[in-house]
């Protein structure tokens, strides 16, 4: 299978070590990057072919990774428009619908269908991401199977059944580190007003959530029974959730993750208004 990037990015890097390091063939794997000093440092890390052309003639893949920023897609597809013949497309760009996808890649009255839109998030430059896919119906299990494979090298996948809900998947997922980060940072601070110092802090608050995020990813438990399990009755525990039940804490984070998916659709409108 020959793959082509189109865009060699943070998340387009990611998942080419992903994918060397799980047995894809550095020969067949090119990057098409329009600047020089990147192409050069892709070559060298990975052994990577790489060219600063995108057309039909440079592609030569069964393949082809979005991986540009959404408001630079459609430039990018301009020179593949109406080229491109039974090449599997994944798109990694946030927002973007198929729909406009396939316009660009081919025309408003014939656009191109062979696409998988996907969803990775930010830990995914470690190998610990995770990633939402929906396919258009026109793609095949095989296709489906060569899209799955690509993006398991940087974590875990899940397939989605309706396109629409892709923003819910950004919001949850793809800006979840985010809101993760962000809870870190609270309970560090609220560390340091206990008395203790930003390092001493820092790592109770980091190595709390990494440690409750593995047992919550190895148990067969639900959270909610977790987090029953470790509240005692009138303890400690029951004393801080009270008090975050209090504040709302709950349904702030539920209408948080609304207001994300809501701005993706609204992204969505606005990059494929054209």
């Amino acid at each position: 299978m020959k793959i082509t990037f189109l865009g060699g990015g943070n998340m387009a890097i990611a998942l080419i070590g992903g994918m060397i390091e799980r047995g894809f063939a550095a020969q067949d794997i090119q990057v098409i990057e329009l600047d020089a000093d990147n192409r050069e440092r892709l070559h060298k890390r990975f052994g990577v072919r790489t060219t600063g052309l995108a057309d039909a003639q440079a592609l030569g893949c069964d393949v082809l990774m979005l991986a540009v920023k959404p408001q630079q897609m459609k430039a990018a597809l301009a020179p593949l428009a109406g080229v491109l013949k039974d090449v599997l497309v994944i798109s990694i760009a946030a927002g973007l619908r198929l729909g406009d996808i396939g316009r660009w890649l081919g025309s408003a009255a014939a656009p191109y269908t062979r696409i998988v839109r996907c969803m990775p998030n930010t830990p995914a430059l470690i190998g610990a991401g995770i990633t939402g896919l929906y396919a258009d119906p026109s793609v095949d299990a095989a296709g489906k199977e060569a899209a799955g494979r690509i993006l398991a090298a940087v974590g875990s996948t899940v397939w989605i059944e309706d396109e629409a809900q892709m923003d819910g998947v950004t919001g949850v997922s793809g800006s979840g580190p985010a809101y993760v980060f962000h809870f870190i940072e609270a309970l560090e601070a609220a560390g340091r007003a206990q008395g203790f110092d930003e390092a001493t802090a820092r790592k109770l608050a980091i190595d709390t959530v990494l440690g409750a995020a593995r047992l919550a990813a190895g148990s067969e438990d639900a959270p909610s029974v977790l987090r029953e399990k470790v509240t005692s009755k009138g303890g400690t525990t029951a004393a801080a959730l009270a008090h975050l039940a209090q504040a709302g804490w709950h349904d702030t984070l539920v209408a948080a993750v609304a207001a994300a998916a809501d701005r993706g659709r609204a992204l969505g409108d606005e990059l494929g208004k054209d």
